[in-house]
C-alpha cells in the first residue's frame, strides 16, 4: 500500500539509492507507450518558490522525447533487491526493448501524472515540468567536458515541480 508523505520521510533512503545504484525515472509520451531508465543525477530543492526535482536527460535518450510531449515524468526509488533491474534499465533502450514486460516492473497510475510509477519500488516523487534548459559547453569545466561530455550529447536539465511524494506503508 502506497500513501503520501513529505520528502524529508524518503530523503535518506532516495539519496543513497541516487549515489548508489541509481533511481528510476519513469516517462510515457502521447500514445500511451512508456519508458523506465537509470538515473544517477538529480537534485532535489526549491526553485520559483516550488518544490523541485530537477533530472538530466540526454537528447539521444529514448525518454527524451517522452517528457517533451507530455512534461512530466515520475522519480521511482527501488526497493532493495532491485539492483540487478537497476542496471538493466540503465543499459537497455526502451526503443529496443520493453523494460517494464521483460524486468517484471507493475505500472501503477500516478495521482497527478499520466507518467507511470512503478509498484515494485518503495517511494515516487511526480513531476510536472515547469522549466528547462540545456547544457552548454561554453558554461562549463573542461574536466567536466572531458568526463561527462566527451561525445557532445549534452544534457537537457528538467525542472519538475514536484506535485505528490508516495511511500511505501
Amino acid at each position: 500500500m502506497k500513501s503520501e508523505c513529505q520528502l524529508d520521510d524518503i530523503f535518506q533512503v532516495m539519496q543513497k539509492k541516487l549515489s548508489h545504484e541509481g533511481l528510476l525515472l519513469a516517462s510515457s509520451d502521447t500514445e500511451d507507450r512508456m519508458n523506465v531508465m537509470t538515473i544517477g543525477w538529480g537534485l532535489v530543492g526549491r526553485l520559483w518558490r516550488e518544490p523541485v526535482y530537477m533530472v538530466a536527460v540526454r537528447p539521444s535518450r529514448y525518454t527524451f522525447n517522452f517528457i517533451e510531449a507530455t512534461g512530466e515524468f515520475s522519480v521511482n526509488v527501488p526497493a532493495e533487491g532491485m539492483e540487478d533491474t537497476v542496471t538493466y534499465c540503465g543499459q537497455a533502450s526502451g526503443r529496443d526493448h520493453d523494460k517494464f514486460r521483460e524486468r517484471g516492473l507493475t505500472v501503477v497510475s500516478g495521482m497527478h501524472v499520466k507518467s507511470p510509477l512503478i509498484q515494485e519500488c518503495i517511494a515516487h516523487i511526480e513531476c510536472k515540468v515547469i522549466g528547462t534548459s540545456t547544457v552548454r559547453p561554453e558554461r562549463i569545466s573542461s574536466s567536466v567536458q572531458n568526463s561527462c561530455y566527451s561525445a557532445g550529447d549534452y544534457h537537457t536539465l528538467y525542472y519538475g515541480r514536484i506535485l505528490t511524494i508516495l511511500k511505501d506503508v
